[in-house]
């Protein structure tokens, strides 16, 4: 639920210097990550790495402003209560920007899909079904309520790292949010299938296209995009459309919950955010 969670990832930084450490090695990470997925071909690498950077140096100068401005109105209402229209406002607004780098991402990454081999399909079939088996143990595995005790503990890690330590009210609060969550094992399993079964369709259909068919591999990768956030069945998007609203409500609920001193510290690493973002936008 990526376009849900924009709050929810900078609760996920381990301190300021996770962003500037992380951004400069983005396109390095980035190339790693996909070529132990697919296995790139020595023809396939200097291509790939070259999209990489072109994305990174695009984001760096068209979307990194956009977000410091964002840190920087969110550090602002951070001292005050928030409204869940508040929350959503901002989780809209980065609907957009992912859209916007995820159309960029598709128009560099086009190409070198379609010269993928049917080796290449079949190692990021196997590097998938293995994923699989670990996102099973993490989020399947075990009684309901040790999965709600695993989905409790690693929700509040993320809140105490952004807050501070949480009071056992909060805590409380934290467990009874996630006790009501839209969200279930069986469909998550169900909706990451289906996202992976998608992407390497399109990715099959690609690596058979002609050059002449770069426009049409564009579109059906874009189309992925939007399939991937917004399921093709009803059930799925209510399902989703219930996460986002939950997602808002949560937040906005626990953060009225938050003390001055809390929310001192929020503020802070809010602003610390901005300030590492506006040091990676200098030349």
């Amino acid at each position: 639920m990526l376009r849900c969670v924009f709050l929810l990832t900078v609760l996920c930084l381990q301190g300021c210097s996770a962003i500037k450490l992380g951004y400069q090695q983005l396109p390095t990470l980035s190339f790693w990550w996909l070529d132990s997925s697919v296995s790139f071909s020595d023809a396939q690498t200097p291509p790939a790495k070259e999209a990489l950077a072109q994305l990174h140096r695009w984001h760096r100068a068209e979307e990194l402003p956009l977000y410091a401005d964002v840190f920087k109105r969110l550090a602002v209402q951070s001292a005050e209560p928030l409204q869940p229209q508040q929350v959503c406002n901002v989780v809209s607004e980065v609907d957009k920007a992912l859209d916007r780098t995820m159309r960029k991402a598709v128009n560099l990454a086009a190409p070198v899909a379609m010269t993928m081999g049917p080796e290449q399909l079949s190692h990021l079939g196997l590097h998938w079904a293995s994923k699989n088996q670990d996102w099973e143990k993490e989020w399947v595995q075990g009684s309901a309520s040790e999965r709600l005790e695993r989905r409790v503990s690693k929700a509040v890690d993320r809140y105490s790292d952004f807050y501070g330590p949480l009071t056992s009210t909060q805590t409380a609060m934290v467990r009874a949010q996630l006790q009501q969550s839209a969200w279930t094992p069986d469909w998550g399993r169900r909706d990451r299938l289906r996202r992976h079964q998608d992407l390497l369709s399109a990715l099959q259909k690609a690596s058979q296209s002609s050059p002449s068919a770069l426009p049409q591999v564009e579109a059906d990768l874009w189309g992925v995009w939007q399939r991937w956030m917004d399921p093709p069945d009803a059930y799925g998007r209510g399902v989703i459309q219930k996460l986002r609203s939950q997602a808002c409500e949560n937040l906005a609920q626990l953060h009225n919950s938050t003390t001055p001193e809390q929310r001192l510290r929020a503020a802070r690493r809010l602003r610390a955010y901005e300030q590492d973002l506006r040091d990676l936008i200098r030349p």
